[in-house]
């Protein structure tokens, strides 16, 4: 091999290999190029535009008919160039421009003739609109809120449009100026909302206001400004954007522009030449504007929107200019169809050029015709002539201590360039990280990249990135190295010092230190290969050879024909297992010079029901367990077993986890599991899988990792034998991480489950504190790590590296490490602390709580003890996770938890304990399993998450069902969502007063709603506003539709209408209608239809007022007799005082209750007519003085039983006897009974007369009974 220095980075190469370090780990052979499958007569490409956040990308072509008739095309496609169905837009004129909405699928498209028109993806639905443009519209520029739309064209015109949420333009533009010559550039001015920070943005506010920074003091100072720049950190860019307008635009004359919100428009510049571009740096506010002739100028802009030029100096390089961008911070990159890229260090005031050195001598002609820099990567972007995309990485000028600083081309790092069909013209990053589109004059291609073998062991991992190209990464260091070779990978292995890989037919080692080097190379018939520090193990055949790095055979280990042939292997340590076809393992011992058995082989298949043959066999650190993976017949077919057996060396016994029940088939943890609290949830996440893969720890033997997937339905129905059923919650993860203890005591423990993240494929190996995993190449360029520590949910699925292992921006990890949740704060302590925190976890799982503690009583880290409350969620230990929160110092949760411990349910109770730790996919599953919906409803609510709270509410806990809506309802007024705020309204019913109120500033859409509304009460509400306003006929419409006759009778009063009133009174048969009806005739001196209408309202008082009042006494007496008695005695009484109507007041008195008065009227009035007809109304309990005159009257007319009858009511019985005697009036039965008094109670004295008359009665009666 020979070496040779390329730019400063060691390069080494040989005839078999081409190893390269870190600087060229971001090789474009990771890129996959896909060919975009363009719909049929879809024309030449001519523009690209990829959406800001999602990976879609756009396609602008041209197509040229046969009678010369230019037409324009459209296309959407997805990351992999597959064509969008139905999304194929077509016009008779050529396509000048596209421009994604900032956040939605809505796609804006300018046309040659001066059209319009907005596809909105989500919904599928093309909007065209009417613009005032007459010629091509050349430029389309959506507010960063989204909510406005820029368009500029060839004749000068600029319109500022407002657009709704579905990407639809309103008829009118908000603002249109017209200025001379063609606008072809404009660019925003963001506007960030005063002291609207993010966490972040206080953090570091915070620690520079505690160094003693005024600006930062003054952003915690009531009402104080800040006056100056905030240290050397500026907050610039946060916060969110304001919906405020201000931006620059310019053309063909080269007048620069500026315009607000307000319609002010103003010249702020003139340069010398049409504008080729215009740039805003938010950070400095500068406006940087390049002109096609290579003039630069630099204003900078007040907050008030004054500009000042700065600086305006020619660009050197080649007229005209084809692109500029800016490139990193202060920085522009230009390309004029030269072999260079020309880069503008703004700040500095430098300049230099990136050339393509690296390519081969044929294509050294080639020139840069298009360039795009990825900010997220930090990778400039050029592509060329001859079909290359040539890359560089920015490494920015930074540098260590006492050196020199970085300068000119240096700060950026060359990377390998890839190529492509055809001539690039154009370059365009997705929002993808990992996607980039281009375009040739042989179509565009869309490149991605791709992820395929790898290995993890002793803090190195490699993976497969190309067919012959291998990604090495140092874990411990952090170190990255590119691993080039000529054979076809098909199997990897890594070391501490060595790569090794073959192809099945050839052996290639890589010594990765102190210089890497090919440590050797051999011929070997084998597929399965591991390697030790000084020996390759190697399966050829029935035997496993032992060989040297130069492939010299040292060992064979046999295997008898009963054992069958060598099928894997695994060496942790100084321990060599294998398995073999007959499903045997046996271990050796290779810690010494020649490998030794270390135990008696096992045989798997003696030990495992329908066995069908090992698939994986992994050796602890110890060498006193394996674990294996297995396949079991089942329907005559070899499947997957869903059991993890581990058989232990020492005590020859097998352990055995069945994934599909997680219940440990060996029967050793059942009596464990009443001490463990909390083991039910963690049994629902684990249950019903299979084991795809499992690592022992490197340095505990006691802890196994397993990569776990979900069993299909079927399986799982056929495993659920005792009637389990899946708990309250969201679908299972496909992807489970579980962690284990393996003890010969206890068996095999359930310790801990983490679902893998999405950004990751599989788990690849464990060293305790970390979990690591290869990442998708979607997210390989995501950062692993961060200078500040972790959130609280931070070891909850998601990577976290420490500090000491902080990746360089130019390299690509292609592994991701995560902190398990044990050991979170825990990640650079030392040895002894590691493990005390595995045996506190061991002792937790088996619920011995006194050892424990005793294991990590030294430990002070508050982390630590925000790591072991996090465990207590886990296990529903309440009382542990009060300790932790005492020595973590957290008050807050520690009252919430006192608070949460009222609740009757465990669950909740450790729901509140997830949420003030930060874990509310926890918290929202516990509240799910106990059944507090409200909780939950609660929790979605502070979370933003309606969708979800909504749901909530419909299906189980409809009680706060209307609060939740109303709620909802306001939030999403706040955010602007007017629609979807009514909506909610309506369903929390309280529309009627909240509707008006939100659409109240918007009298057309009001009306339209109440339109569409049939509730009566709102629509009165409109008709009273409608009143307000002075329009009656329209108020009297929704009045007559919200049946409101009182309030039509009294518009239609108002109005003089008394007619119609009457009408409406008389129909509806509305009480207050005809109420108020009456009034108005009172008011007008209408006496008797005033009269009248009171008595349709059936207030009969106001029309017997009246009546009196005016002596109608002939309504007054069919008003009183439909009156109240109260109402007739008035009535009466009036009659009374009257001349000549005596007779109506005694009926009167008579019907209304007073007959006593009726009869002294009659007497005096010698109305002897009325006084029979009252005379049967009299009782015993009527003056016996008016019954005797009575008695008498009825005498004088010779009307004697009428007599009789009121001298017994009267009580005077002996002149009723005399009566009856003297005039022979016949003694009915009811006489009788009445004519006999009762006798006297004993002792009583009485008279000689009372005593006769008694005697008298008796008689009487007897006489009466015997006849």
């Amino acid at each position: 091999a020979c070496c040779h220095c390329n730019g400063g980075n060691t390069v080494l190469k040989s005839k078999r290999f081409c190893l390269v370090s870190e600087p060229d780990i971001l090789d474009m052979a990771v890129y996959f190029d896909h060919k975009i499958e363009s719909p049929p007569n879809s024309g030449a490409a001519v523009d690209l535009a990829w959406h800001g956040r999602h990976t879609v990308l756009a396609v602008s072509s041209r197509i040229e008919r046969a009678n010369g008739d230019v037409e324009g095309c459209v296309n959407l496609y997805l990351d992999e160039g597959e064509h969008i169905e139905d999304t194929s837009l077509q016009r008779a004129h050529a396509v000048t421009t596209l421009s994604w909405h900032p956040t939605r699928k809505i796609l804006a498209c300018g046309w040659g003739n001066g059209e319009i028109t907005v596809w909105n993806d989500h919904d599928h639905q093309l909007h065209e609109v009417l613009t005032t443009h007459h010629s091509a519209v050349l430029g389309l520029h959506w507010h960063p809120n989204g909510n406005k739309l820029i368009s500029l064209d060839e004749g000068g015109v600029c319109d500022v449009w407002k657009v709704d949420a579905k990407g639809r333009l309103q008829s009118v533009p908000l603002m249109q100026y017209q200025k001379p010559g063609a606008l072809t550039n404009c660019v925003l001015r963001p506007i960030r909302i005063v002291g609207a920070m993010t966490a972040e943005d206080l953090s570091m506010a915070a620690k520079l206001a505690v160094a003693g920074d005024e600006a930062a003091l003054d952003l915690f100072m009531w009402g104080a400004k800040p006056k100056g720049k905030l240290g050397s950190q500026k907050l610039a860019g946060s916060g969110p954007v304001s919906d405020s307008l201000s931006f620059f635009f310019g053309g063909s004359t080269g007048v620069v522009y500026q315009s607000d919100d307000r319609g002010n428009c103003t010249d702020v510049l003139t340069a010398a030449g049409p504008v080729k571009a215009l740039l805003y740096d938010e950070e400095k506010n500068l406006l940087v504007t390049v002109t096609i002739n290579m003039m630069l100028y630099q204003l900078s802009v007040s907050a008030d929107n004054v500009t000042t030029l700065l600086t305006e100096f020619k660009l050197s390089g080649k007229a005209p200019l084809y692109h500029v961008i800016q490139a990193s911070t202060g920085c522009l990159a230009t390309c004029s169809n030269e072999k260079v890229i020309r880069v503008w260090d703004l700040v500095r005031d430098d300049n230099y050029v990136l050339d393509l050195a690296g390519l081969t001598d044929a294509d050294k002609s080639q020139v840069v015709h298009s360039i795009a820099y990825s900010k997220t990567k930090g990778i400039l972007a050029g592509g060329t002539s001859g079909g290359h995309v040539v890359m560089w990485q920015y490494k920015g000028g930074a540098s260590q201590p006492g050196q020199k600083r970085i300068e000119g081309s240096d700060k950026w790092e060359k990377l390998a360039s890839s190529k492509v069909d055809g001539g690039v013209s154009m370059l365009k990053w997705g929002a993808n990280k990992n996607l980039i589109a281009v375009q040739t004059d042989k179509g565009v291609q869309i490149l991605n990249e791709n992820v395929m073998n790898l290995h993890y062991q002793q803090q190195v991992a490699a993976v497969q990135v190309a067919p012959g190209h291998l990604s090495v990464e140092s874990m411990s260091i952090g170190a990255v190295q590119d691993l080039k070779t000529d054979i076809h990978i098909k199997g990897l292995f890594v070391t501490k010092d060595h790569v090794t890989v073959w192809n099945g037919k050839k052996v290639v080692i890589y010594e990765l230190q102190p210089l890497v080097r090919v440590a050797g190379m051999f011929s070997c018939e084998s597929t399965t290969v591991v390697v030790s520090e000084s020996n390759l193990y190697s399966v050829e055949g029935d035997v496993v050879h032992v060989r040297n790095f130069q492939g010299i055979i040292k060992q064979s280990l046999n295997f008898t024909e009963v054992e069958g042939v060598p099928l894997l292997l695994d060496i942790c340590k100084s321990f060599l297992v294998v398995g073999t076809f007959n499903g045997y393992i046996k271990l050796w011992d290779i810690s010494l010079r020649a490998a030794k058995p270390h135990y008696t082989a096992k045989c798997m298949a003696d030990l495992i029901d329908n066995f069908a043959g090992l698939v994986s066999v992994r050796c602890n650190c110890s060498g006193t367990r394996i674990s294996v993976l297995a396949n079991q017949v089942e329907r005559g077919k070899a499947v997957s077993s869903p059991c993890l057996y581990i058989w232990d060396a020492d005590v020859d016994t097998l352990l055995s986890f069945d994934f599909s029940t997680a219940s440990d088939k060996s029967q050793r943890t059942h009596d464990l599991a009443d001490t463990t609290t909390g083991r039910e949830d963690l049994v629902r996440d684990v249950r019903d899988r299979y084991p795809v893969s499992h690592y022992w720890d490197g340095s505990d033997p006691r802890l196994l990792i397993c990569e776990t997937r979900r069993l299909d339905v079927q399986t799982v129905k056929a495993s659920r034998t005792d009637g389990q059923q899946d708990g309250a919650g969201a679908l299972p993860a496909d992807v489970v991480i579980v962690s284990l203890f393996a003890t010969p005591e206890s068996g095999i423990l359930l310790h801990d489950s983490i679902p893998l993240d999405q950004k990751h494929t599989s788990l690849i190996g464990v060293d305790v504190p970390y979990l690591y995993y290869c990442k998708k190449v979607a997210h390989v360029d995501d950062q692993t790590s961060s200078q500040s520590p972790p959130p609280l949910d931070n070891s909850i699925g998601l990577p976290s590296l420490s500090q000491s292992a902080l990746p360089s921006p130019t390299v690509r990890h292609m592994v991701a490490r995560q902190t398990m949740r044990d050991f979170a704060g825990l990640e650079d302590s030392d040895v002894g602390a590691k493990t005390a925190m595995i045996d506190f976890s061991y002792f937790l799982t088996i619920g011995n709580m006194d050892e424990a503690f005793k294991a990590i009583k030294l430990i002070k880290s508050e982390s630590v003890w925000e790591n072991m409350a996090r465990m207590c969620v886990k296990t529903k230990r309440l009382d542990v996770a009060c300790v932790c929160l005492g020595n973590m110092g957290h008050a807050r949760g520690a009252k919430a938890l006192r608070e949460a411990m009222k609740e009757p349910e465990v669950d909740a109770q450790v729901a509140m304990l997830a949420l003030q730790l930060g874990m509310k996919n926890e918290a929202e599953q516990l509240y799910k399993s106990c059944g507090r919906f409200d909780l939950l409803n609660e929790l979605y609510q502070g979370q933003d998450n309606w969708a979800e709270s909504v749901h909530v509410a419909e299906t189980n806990d409809r009680v706060h069902l209307r609060t939740t809506y109303y709620n909802f309802a306001q939030h999403s007024e706040a955010s602007g969502d007017f629609g979807t705020a009514i909506n909610a309204y309506e369903r929390s019913d309280t529309y009627r007063t909240e509707v008006p109120r939100l659409l109240y500033d918007e009298p057309a859409d009001l009306e339209a709603y109440v339109m569409k509304s049939k509730d009566r009460s709102l629509r009165r509400w409109w008709a009273q506003y409608l009143e307000s306003t002075g329009d009656m006929d329209s108020a009297l419409q929704f009045y007559d539709a919200a049946q409101d006759y009182v309030s039509l009778v009294r518009v239609l009063c108002y109005c003089g209408r008394m007619d119609q009133a009457a009408e409406v009174a008389i129909d509806s048969g509305d009480r207050a209608a005809a109420y108020h009806l009456a009034r108005q005739f009172e008011n007008v001196d209408n006496i008797k239809d005033a009269i009248h209408y009171y008595s349709k309202a059936q207030c009969l008082t106001n029309a017997i007022k009246l009546a009196k009042e005016h002596h109608l006494d002939h309504e007054l007496m069919n008003l009183a007799l439909q009156g109240t008695e109260d109402e007739m005695l008035d009535v009466a009484r009036y009659y009374e005082s009257q001349p000549g109507t005596v007779d109506k007041a005694v009926l009167l008195y008579h019907k209304g209750g007073d007959v006593a008065r009726a009869l002294m009227l009659s007497f005096k009035a010698k109305q002897f007519s009325a006084l029979q007809m009252m005379a049967g109304d009299l009782n015993e309990h009527t003056d016996p003085e008016l019954l005797d005159r009575c008695a008498q009257f009825f005498l004088e007319h010779e009307q004697y039983e009428k007599a009789v009858d009121l001298l017994v009511k009267a009580k005077k019985h002996f002149e009723a006897l005399d009566l009856c005697m003297s005039h022979n009036v016949q003694i009915t039965e009811d006489v009788a009974e009445r004519l006999t008094l009762p006798k006297p109670s004993k002792g009583l004295c009485l008279s000689s007369v009372e005593w006769f008359c008694w005697f008298v009665s008796v008689f009487v009666s007897c006489v009466f009974t015997e006849f």
